[in-house]
C-alpha cells in the first residue's frame, strides 16, 4: 500500500526547501516527485540530493537541473536543450522557414528555455531570428502581436509564460492566421490558465512532446474527467506518469530503501501516458520528442 503525502510550494522564497526537508525528516518519504518550476526545482533537488532521496521532477525543463550529475535527480520533462533541438530540427529543416521571431518573457524559467534555444541555434550555423523585445504584461504582449501581425514574419516561437503566450496566440489567430507557432512546454501549463483560455492553443501551437501513449493517454483522461470533471492537462499527464514510475520502481526494489529504489529508476524502461520514459546518466529523459499540434491541452497529432 503506497500514500502520496502532499505539500504546497506556495508562499515566499526559500518554502519548496522547507516542505521538501519536512517530507524528509518528518514525513520520512522514499522518494519525492512534484510539478515545480525551475527555481523551486533546485531548491529540492538540493535538499534530496543532502538527505539522498530520489526526486523525479515532472514539470521543470530547466536543463541545469543534471548539471550537477546528482545520481539523485532524474527528469520525466525533456529538458529546453531537447526541445531546442526539435524546434530548430522542424522550424529550420523541416519546414524551411526563413523569416522567424522569438518573443520571450523575463521570468527565470522563460529566459532559460530561449537561452537554450539561441544557443543550440548557434552552435547549428542556422541563421539568427528576429528577436523582439521580452514581454513583460499583457499590453505588451499586444503590442508585439502587432508588430509580429504587420511584419512578414512566417514562423514565430514563443518561450513565455501561459497568460502571455495565451494572449499572443489569441491576437495572431486574428490577426495573422496563417503564422505558424511554436512554443516551449512552460506554455501549456494548464494550473494557469483555464479550459476556456487554454482552448487559444488548440491546433495552432507546436510544441517539442514527442508522441504519447494514445492507449493509455485516453484512459488516463477517461478517469480523470470522471473524478474531477475536466480534462488533464500537460503538468498533470507528466506528473501521473513521475508518481506511476516511482510507484513501479518501488515495487521493483522490493524494499522501501532509498538507495535501491534510486538505482532502479536509473535502469527503469516505464511505459507512461507521456510515451516510453528511460533516463541517461545525469538523470535526463532519453528520446528524440518529435514536435506536435496541441489540442486540449496535450499533443495529439504531428505537426
Amino acid at each position: 500500500k503506497f500514500s502520496l503525502v502532499v505539500r504546497s510550494m506556495e508562499g515566499p522564497w526559500g518554502t519548496g526547501s522547507k516542505q521538501a526537508v519536512n517530507l524528509i525528516f518528518e514525513e520520512k518519504v522514499w522518494a519525492l516527485t512534484g510539478c515545480h518550476d525551475g527555481r523551486n526545482a533546485h531548491l529540492v533537488e538540493q535538499a534530496a540530493t543532502k538527505s539522498i532521496v530520489p526526486y523525479i521532477s515532472a514539470w521543470s525543463s530547466d536543463p541545469t537541473l543534471s548539471q550537477a550529475f546528482v545520481p539523485w535527480f532524474f527528469n520525466c520533462v525533456p529538458t529546453d536543450r531537447q526541445q531546442a533541438q526539435s524546434l530548430i530540427s522542424s522550424i529550420y529543416d523541416k519546414h524551411k522557414f526563413r523569416k522567424i521571431a522569438v518573443i520571450s518573457c523575463k521570468d527565470y524559467d522563460s529566459n532559460m528555455a530561449s537561452s537554450s534555444f539561441l544557443k543550440a541555434l548557434k552552435a547549428s550555423g542556422k541563421p539568427e531570428p528576429v528577436l523582439y523585445p521580452p514581454a513583460e504584461s499583457v499590453r505588451d504582449s499586444e503590442m508585439l502581436s502587432d508588430k509580429v501581425a504587420g511584419s512578414d514574419t512566417e514562423c514565430l516561437v514563443l518561450f513565455c509564460n501561459p497568460e502571455i503566450s495565451k494572449t499572443i496566440v489569441s491576437r495572431l489567430n486574428q490577426k495573422k492566421p496563417g503564422i505558424q507557432i511554436y512554443s516551449s512546454l512552460m506554455a501549456a501549463d494548464e494550473n494557469k490558465l483555464n479550459p476556456g483560455d487554454m482552448s487559444v492553443f488548440n491546433n495552432t501551437i507546436c510544441v517539442a512532446a514527442g508522441e504519447w501513449n494514445e492507449k493509455k493517454g485516453m484512459e488516463f483522461r477517461n478517469e480523470y474527467l470522471k473524478m474531477y470533471n475536466m480534462l488533464p492537462g500537460m503538468v498533470a499527464s507528466f506528473s501521473f506518469d513521475a508518481t506511476g514510475l516511482l510507484i513501479e520502481a518501488i515495487r521493483i526494489s522490493g524494499k522501501n530503501e532509498r538507495e535501491i529504489i534510486q538505482k532502479t529508476v536509473q535502469k527503469i524502461n516505464y511505459e507512461g501516458v507521456t510515451g516510453m520514459i528511460s533516463f541517461d546518466d545525469k538523470g535526463n529523459r532519453k528520446g528524440s520528442f518529435s514536435v506536435m499540434r496541441i489540442n486540449e491541452g496535450v499533443p495529439f497529432k504531428p505537426e
